[in-house]
């Protein structure tokens, strides 16, 4: 009997208290232990190489230990007008630093992530929390337009969200609780409570950017592969020659010892191609320069030989290379309205555009510039999606769509073909805002009643 009691007892204490910790969100105090732990959501923002390697890596050379030698044996020999040749050393590993110093530079300060804060609830409370001081376990609020900062789960509401930047798909996919999110996608629409379940270099975000900064080590180039055959060639031929030429004039010969060093000297110097590789450095050096002004972002110098092999540039997604902004340029009336029914309904528009939720880049740009607000709450609301290319809002009275026009005006559509194509061709986005009149199986005649819009397109 005692058993019995007990087991209820306990069930009814520790099933809210999980609630409760989930609706909450962390505590101050489980911030800072996880903190503590290194559980932060700091991103990856390092190249495989750093500075000190990349010096190493242009200072110590195998050609360069050659000139070090043939340098030490001047010297020794007395012969300082020789060493000539070595501003031209420098000058090429001086370039070969700064361009790969350039290029980590800009790499490091490539990211996915472009939201800078994210809404976390701890102690119970809202709060705007920079992404790198999110930790695992923080449970954080996603509406639409949000990115999400790192792996996490649905707890509670829906969300249809874009994995393109991750995936290359635009198709929007439905998130329920228990789903998992991608960091670095977007809440195109809905709402939600999620729990982070990854953070910082286990994240799969920071995974993907750490393969986009590595920096390869291969050749990219067959101009460089080319004149790395003449160096191997060389650097393999040159230290038997050099032995040969100085035992010849020194022992042979009995020439002085500065005067075979200098004779050495000047015969391999004449087959080190130091110069061949500082006129591809300063040409390489240049055209990045060039492109830069241009605002073109090279990996590596090396690439601009295979920028001059392009004839056809394919871009998928225009969105990736493009200002992700958006301005409202003007607000067209369709044929037969006068002055007095286009303010009206951009009131009409404005108080739209308050009852829906959506937040994204294109309601932003629309809001600027319909301020006007009102006061009627929506009966239904259909937020918009990528599938369906419209969203919609019922109001008691009437109920009102903003889409793509195509989809909005469905038959209609070819009588405002001609003005729509005028505006896409100036490189403007149409999109028409129209009352719902029905589906055509009647309701359209009931002028004056609200009519939910299908919500299956």
């Amino acid at each position: 009997m005692r058993q019995a009691q007990r087991t209820p007892r306990v069930f009814i204490i520790k099933k809210p208290e999980v609630i409760v910790i989930k609706q909450n969100g962390l505590s101050s105090a489980q911030v800072r232990e996880l903190t503590a732990q290194g559980k932060v959501n700091v991103q990856i923002d390092r190249t495989a190489k750093t500075t000190k390697d990349i010096i190493k890596e242009n200072v110590f050379t195998y050609f360069n230990l050659i000139f070090l030698i043939i340098s030490a044996l001047l010297i020794i020999a007395g012969a300082f007008n020789s060493l000539t040749f070595l501003p031209v050393i420098i000058a090429n590993m001086l370039i070969g630093i700064f361009q790969e110093l350039h290029a980590k530079k800009v790499l490091d300060g490539l990211s996915i992530l472009n939201e800078p804060n994210a809404v976390a609830i701890r102690d119970g409370r809202k709060q705007k929390v920079p992404i790198n001081k999110l930790v695992l376990g923080d449970v954080i609020v996603l509406g639409a337009g949000n990115q999400i900062p790192a792996d996490a789960k649905v707890l509670d509401g829906e969300v249809a969200v874009n994995e393109a930047l991750l995936t290359g798909e635009a198709d929007e996919i439905v998130k329920g609780r228990g789903d998992g999110l991608m960091s670095g996608s977007f809440v195109a629409s809905g709402e939600c409570t999620a729990e982070l379940t990854k953070v910082g270099k286990d994240s799969y975000i920071s995974k993907l950017m750490l393969k986009a900064r590595k920096m390869p080590t291969g050749e990219q180039s067959e101009m460089v592969r080319s004149i790395n055959r003449i160096v191997i060639a060389a650097g393999i031929l040159i230290i038997p020659i050099g032995i040969t030429l100085f035992v010849q004039s020194y022992v042979m010969q009995k020439n002085p010892f500065n005067e075979s060093v200098v004779g050495m000297v000047a015969a391999v110097i004449g087959m080190i191609p130091e110069g061949l590789y500082l006129l591809v450095s300063v040409t390489l050096a240049t055209s990045t320069v060039m492109l830069a002004r241009r605002k073109v972002m090279l990996h590596d110098m090396k690439s601009v030989e295979t920028l001059a092999r392009v004839d056809t540039l394919c871009v998928d997604k225009t969105g990736t290379v493009t200002d992700n902004s958006m301005l409202v340029a003007d607000a067209v009336p369709a044929q037969g309205f006068t002055d007095d029914q286009l303010r009206r309904y951009k009131g009409l528009v404005g108080e739209y555009l308050n009852a829906l939720p959506d937040d994204n880049i294109t309601m932003r740009a629309m809001r600027d510039y319909f301020r006007a607000r009102g006061s009627r709450q929506p009966v239904s609301i259909f937020s918009f999606s990528s599938k369906h290319k419209y969203s919609s809002v019922q109001f008691t009275d009437s109920t009102y769509v903003l889409g793509a026009p195509e989809f909005v005006l469905c038959e209609d559509f070819e009588k405002y073909a001609d003005v729509v194509d005028g505006y896409a061709q100036k490189g403007l986005r149409v999109l028409v805002f129209a009352r719902y009149m029905g589906d055509g199986t009647g309701a359209e005649s009931q002028v004056r009643r609200s009519i939910p819009v299908p919500k299956d397109g």
